[in-house]
C-alpha cells in the first residue's frame, strides 16, 4: 500500500503563503502568514481547544509531542493557524526540516475540529503521533532517510527501546529485541495505512511497524540475518504480529524463539522477503 507523505508547502512571491492540503480532501488552501501573525495562536479558540483537549493514546499533549520530536528529528515547528471549511475548523501547525529553511520547504499537520468539539487528526502521515511522540519521531526520521536527507538520526531510529510502544504478550518489543541481542538495520517503517475506498477488501485504517534485524543468537539464518518483524494495530485493538518472526517474538520468550521450526517455514519466508 502506498505510503502517505507530508504535504509540501512553498513560500511564494516573497510573502509567506501556506498551501494547506488536507489528506482525503481534494482541496488546498492558500493562507497568508501575515494574517496569522496579526493574531497570536493563544488567542485563537480552536488552537487552544486542540492544545488543551487532544491527547495521544499514552496521554501526551500535542505540545509535549512537538517538544520531544523537535529534539530528535528534523522537525522545526513554525506557526499555528486555523482554516474554516463548511461547518468545521481545520487547525494546523506548520513545520520545516531545517532551521535556516533555505529551500522554503514547509509542511503542515492538520486536525479537523467539528461543531460538536470532536477533534480528528486529518494528516494521515502524522497519525503515528496518536501512539506517542516516539512513533511520530521514528516515522519522520524514516521518511528523512527515504528522501535522502543528510544527518538523519540513525541512532534514535535504530534504538530498540524506542519501539517499546509496541506491546506483546511476552512484553515490550524493544526490550524483547535487546534480550534477543537483535540489532535494527535499514529499512525501518512506522506508518499509518488508511483504508482505500477503491480497494474495500484490502486492510487499512491501521498502524504498521516494519523492522529488519540481525540477531546474535542461535537460529535459522532467515530469522537471524535480515529477519523481518512486522506488527499491525487497529484502533482500540492490541498489536498483532504479522510476519513469522513477529509471531515467534509474541509467543515465546527470547531464549525460546527458535526451539521449533514450522513445516515449510523457510520456503514461505524466502518467497515473501522484500
Amino acid at each position: 500500500m502506498k505510503r502517505d507523505r507530508p504535504r509540501v508547502m512553498k513560500r511564494m512571491s516573497g510573502r509567506p503563503t501556506l498551501w494547506l492540503c488536507l489528506s482525503g480532501l481534494l482541496i488546498c488552501f492558500a493562507w497568508s502568514a501575515a494574517m496569522s501573525n496579526s493574531i497570536p495562536a493563544s488567542d485563537i479558540p480552536p488552537v487552544e481547544r486542540l492544545k488543551s483537549t487532544w491527547r495521544a493514546q499514552d496521554g501526551e499533549t500535542i505540545e509535549q509531542i512537538i517538544s520531544h520530536v523537535s529534539k530528535v528529528a528534523q522537525f522545526v515547528p513554525q506557526m499555528w493557524g486555523v482554516v474554516e471549511l463548511g461547518e468545521s475548523d481545520y487547525v494546523f501547525v506548520s513545520w520545516t526540516r531545517h532551521r535556516d529553511n533555505k529551500s522554503d520547504e514547509q509542511y503542515a499537520i492538520t486536525w479537523k475540529v467539528a461543531l460538536d468539539g470532536t477533534i480528528e487528526l486529518a494528516s494521515t502521515y502524522a497519525k503515528p503521533m496518536e501512539l506517542g511522540w516516539r512513533a511520530l519521531a521514528l516515522s519522520l526520521i524514516a521518511r528523512e532517510i527515504a528522501d535522502g536527507e543528510r544527518n538523519a538520526n540513525l541512532r534514535f531510529l535504530h534504538d530498540p527501546t524506542n519501539f517499546n510502544f509496541v506491546t506483546t504478550p511476552q512484553g515490550r518489543l524493544g526490550d524483547l529485541l535487546e534480550q534477543g541481542r537483535c540489532t535494527i538495520i535499514e529499512p525501518v517503517g512506522v506508518d499509518y495505512l488508511p483504508k482505500r475506498n477503491d480497494k474495500p477488501n484490502e486492510k487499512g485504517d491501521l498502524w504498521r511497524i516494519l523492522l529488519l534485524v540481525n540477531c546474535d543468537i542461535q537460529g535459522p539464518r532467515y530469522f537471524t540475518y535480515n529477519g523481518v518483524i512486522t506488527f499491525e494495530k487497529s484502533e482500540g485493538q492490541d498489536w498483532e504480529p504479522q510476519s513469522s518472526f513477529a509471531k515467534r517474538i509474541a509467543t515465546f520468550p527470547p531464549g525460546s524463539w527458535f526451539q521449533r521450526t514450522e513445516p515449510k517455514e523457510e520456503e514461505h519466508l524466502e518467497d515473501r522477503r522484500p
